[in-house]
């Protein structure tokens, strides 16, 4: 999935995969990765699955505040992120840890040794 702008890749990148809008798949074309560009890959549930990113940054949520903030026709996803949470630990396989229980004030926490430890 993230070969083609790795090493050796073809440099290009779609960028978008999902329509929101229409609940489906894009239809989106490559674009060429400029020679000193950063792809950002936004998503839930993304580490612990094997993809190859240079730099994580996890945006860490406690239950409380997802349970707090989720609203009510999204609930039924909650249990999903405990667990992920749980199993995957994500914050302990990121680069950097932001606490996000109030998203109006974000605090980064800094990671040592490349593990988060709060």
């Amino acid at each position: 999935m993230l070969n083609p702008v790795g090493p050796g890749g073809s440099a290009q990148y779609l960028p978008v995969l999902w329509d929101v809008e229409r609940d489906r798949a894009a239809r989106s074309r490559p674009l060429p990765m400029p020679a000193e560009g950063v792809l950002l890959v936004p998503g839930a549930l993304l580490q612990g699955i094997g993809l190859a990113f240079d730099v994580v940054v996890h945006l860490r949520m406690s239950s409380a505040a997802r349970r707090r903030l989720t609203p009510a026709e999204q609930a039924w996803e909650l249990p999903a992120f405990d667990r992920y949470d749980e199993e995957a630990d994500p914050a302990a396989l990121a680069d950097a840890v932001v606490l996000a229980d109030h998203p109006d004030r974000p605090a980064l926490v800094l990671v040592l040794g490349g593990r988060f430890t709060g």
